[in-house]
This record gives structure tokens, sequence and C-alpha cells, in this order.
């Protein structure tokens, strides 16, 4: 993909699940998942880094908070949080969050061809508690602050041009951000018990300098059409954006964020649901719900979120057993991985290399349950393409 340089304003240094819909766009209404293992079968015995896996996938580490990254000047950050991938010419590079406060920000790590490191760097500094996050169609990093009035601050994955605060995006406890190229908008979640959902649309595509943002209002229920509503103060100084429109719609607690293929999913950790937003209809149901499920489910917890072209869904947890569980297009849900003896931890920022190949994550506190102890890791093995 090319990478092009953003514009500037301010700147600043198993078990049966139950499912809503189907999540393939366009099919028919689906039947709660069955139980099953998932498409890559049981998981195995923890590796040396405490990984379980499914056979045929293999782990290592690629940084540890607080330690140089291999070959590289750069400390790695505490808390890794929310991060996304980049090609690089035949490369890639990872870009990840420090959910700290203060000295948040993000750094980077850039891989060869081969998967070699062949780099490690700053990308954004001097912020508050940078959660989660999203990638744009222009190949910039959207780092979100997870504090009250909180900002979107626009990174550069190679750390050439400075990051830049954008304040049109709203100031509230931003979690992730999911770009749509086609409707032309920026979708937004909010980590707090009464959160809404959000869109940004700019004034110019590709340009989040200036725009609109708006509120996402429903009536009673987890499913039916949707309007949109403008937020009068983006700002947040007269009233808190989510209580600024009259009948804005409740979530409860939003984290994760992913669009692809015309849906938008995003997760709510105070109930354990996976909503999908259909951009196209405009109306929005639950592909997940624990709360319909009989006799316990595999994911719980539920977070950061991430999609493969199989249509495939990873969702890691924070909470329940240290999972990325994965739901399928023909809704099963399954665990993929699970980190052993880091219990005090939660799984944070999965993201798929370019071509599919290796995921990347990270156990936010690791084995200590510290900050300062956050791991994180490269997957390779036979992902569905």
């Amino acid at each position: 993909m090319e990478r092009r340089t953003f514009l500037r304003t301010t700147v600043i240094g198993g078990s049966a699940a139950a499912f809503g819909g189907s999540l393939w766009r366009g099919a028919a209404y689906a039947a709660p998942a069955q139980p099953g293992s998932g498409p890559y079968g049981a998981l195995r015995a923890a590796d040396a880094n405490g990984i379980r896996l499914p056979a045929g996938f293999s782990s290592r580490v690629i940084a540890r908070s607080g330690r140089k990254v291999s070959g590289t000047s750069y400390t790695w950050h505490n808390a890794p949080d929310g991060g996304a991938c980049y090609a690089d010419g035949s490369g890639w590079i990872y870009v990840s969050n420090s959910e700290i406060t203060p000295s948040g920000g993000a750094g980077a790590v850039r891989f060869s061809s081969s998967g070699s490191i062949t780099g490690a760097y700053r990308i954004l500094s001097g912020t508050r508690q940078n959660c989660a996050g999203g990638k744009t169609p222009w190949n910039t990093w959207l780092s979100c602050e997870e504090v009250d009035r909180g900002y979107v601050y626009e990174t550069d994955p190679w750390g050439v041009e400075q990051a830049v605060r954008r304040d049109a995006m709203g100031r509230f406890k931003h979690e992730a951000a999911a770009a749509d190229p086609v409707r032309k908008v920026v979708y937004l979640t909010e980590d707090v018990s009464d959160s809404c959902f959000y869109r940004f649309r700019p004034t110019t595509w590709g340009d989040l300098s200036s725009g609109t943002l708006e509120v996402l209002r429903m009536g009673p229920g987890t499913s039916g059409p949707v309007t949109w509503a403008t937020v009068p103060d983006p700002s947040g100084a007269s009233a808190a954006t989510r209580n600024q429109v009259s009948g804005a719609k409740r979530f409860n607690g939003g984290e994760g964020c992913h669009y692809a293929d015309g849906t938008c999913w995003f997760t709510t950790k105070g109930d354990n649901r996976v909503w999908q937003y259909d951009a196209a209809a405009e109306t929005i149901e639950l592909a997940y719900d624990d709360s319909l499920v009989s006799g316990g489910t595999p994911l719980t917890g539920v977070d950061n979120v991430t999609r493969t072209a199989s249509g495939d869904l990873y969702v890691a947890e924070d909470g329940g057993n240290m999972e990325i569980c994965v739901i399928t297009p023909d809704n099963v849900v399954a665990p993929f991985l699970r980190v052993d003896g880091q219990s005090s931890s939660e799984i944070t920022g999965p993201a798929f290399s370019p071509d599919g190949s290796r995921l990347y994550f990270s156990s936010q506190r690791g084995t200590s349950g510290r900050s300062s102890g956050g791991i994180t890791y490269e997957v390779t093995g036979p992902f569905r393409s």
C-alpha cells in the first residue's frame, strides 16, 4: 500500500455461543453457534513462551517492556495495547500503543520480508493512557487516549512525520477507531459503562483536521435500524459528548472496533457482547452474546478485535483465561490461543501482517501483573486465507 503524508493542524511532541446475525454480509439469519474446537483444532500444551496454540503454529517473543528491542536502541514501552500492521516495501511495521499515564504514546517495530527485526522507534510521546486506536486507508495510525476528555492522535507508523492531535474527532474516553472508506467516516468507541458509539465525518476524506462528530441513535433493544445525530459540542466542554443528544444509544463499555466489507464490528466488555453495524442498511444487531449461552463459553472479557480475509474475527480477552478466540463466518466460537501463567494481565493489540501469515499481540502486564512487565508476541502458522 502507498504511504501518504497526512495533513496536520495542532502538532504535539469449546462451548456453544449465541449469535444474532451472520458474520457474512448479506447471509441468512444465523442460528446459535455449535460446540467445537474451531477451524484449527484443539490447543496443545504451552510452548516455551507459555503460549498454547493449535498444531502447526509457533510463537516467538518480539519485545519486552523496559528492554531494548533486539538489534535496536529502542526500549519497548510499558503496557503495550492496541496495534496494527502496515506494509513497508517487502516487509512490514507493527505499531503498538502504551496504556500508561503520563507518557503513554506509541512505538513501532519494523520487519524485513523474512520477518527479521530491522528497527524499532517511538512514533508518539507526551500523551496519556493510549489504549486502542485504528488504521486509516492512507496508512496512518489513530492512537486514542482512554481518559476523560481524551484526544485522538494521528501518527506516522514510519516515525518521520510528527503526530497530530485531531480535536475535531471529539474529546471523550476514547477506545478504538475504524475507518470506513466507502461512506468516508471513522467509527469510534467509548470506554465507559454508559458509552455511545460515534462516527466522525471529515470535511475532506483523508484529512481529519475538520469534520462532524455524530452519535448513533436507535430504539430500545439490541437490533434494528439506527440514525445518526450531530454532537453539538465535540470538545465536551459544555457536557460529556454522550449526554448531548437525546436518544443516543447506550452501550456497556465500548472496546475494540474493526471495519471490513460494509460491516463495523465492535465489542462491549461490560456485557460481553460483539455488535455488528451494517453500514449500508444502517442497522445494528448482536454478532455474539454470551448471556444467551447455556453451559459456559470460551469467550469472556471481549476487547480488541481484528478480522482476516477469510472472514474470521479474532477477539482478545481482557479477563477470562487470557485467550484470543476466533469467531468464524459459520458461527463457531473457539479459542485460537491461550497465554498460561499471566492471569493478572490482558491480551491486547491483535493484528495480522499484510500477507496474513503472522499474528502480533501483547500480554499487557505479562507474568508480573505490572505495566512494566508487558510482552509482545508473534504467532506464525497456517492461518486461513
